[in-house]
């Protein structure tokens, strides 16, 4: 059965311990808990200032950037992002998402089931 929402109905999980992640919303908008067998497709807001935690796992990442402007962080360095950009993150590598101007960061972000909990 085809699954038609809008993110705005979807409430989000807010993240800001002031050290390991700051000012960032996900709404998990495609996974499990609809139907979705395989992939998870989650919404992230980053605030002004906000970023998220550094950190490596087993699964990639693929992300495209919707609004705003920011940074990814990597073992290697650090690229900046802005709409329309995409990015992908392979399995174990460091990285990090932080806004890096006045407005929101939004970006979608894939991941495999196994690399969410929603």
């Amino acid at each position: 059965m085809v699954l038609v929402d809008s993110k705005n109905r979807v409430a989000p999980c807010r993240y800001d311990d002031g050290t390991t992640a700051r000012g960032v919303e996900k709404r998990v908008l495609i996974g499990p808990k609809t139907g979705a067998p395989n992939f998870v497709m989650r919404h992230f807001t980053l605030a002004k200032g906000g970023y998220s935690p550094d950190h490596a796992h087993p699964w990639e990442h693929e992300v495209y950037i919707l609004a705003g402007r920011g940074a990814v962080r990597f073992s290697g360095g650090s690229r900046p992002v802005a709409p329309g950009d995409f990015v992908y993150v392979p399995p174990m590598e460091e990285h990090q998402f932080a806004n890096a101007g006045d407005a929101p960061l939004e970006f979608l972000c894939v991941v495999p089931s196994e690399g969410d909990d929603g």
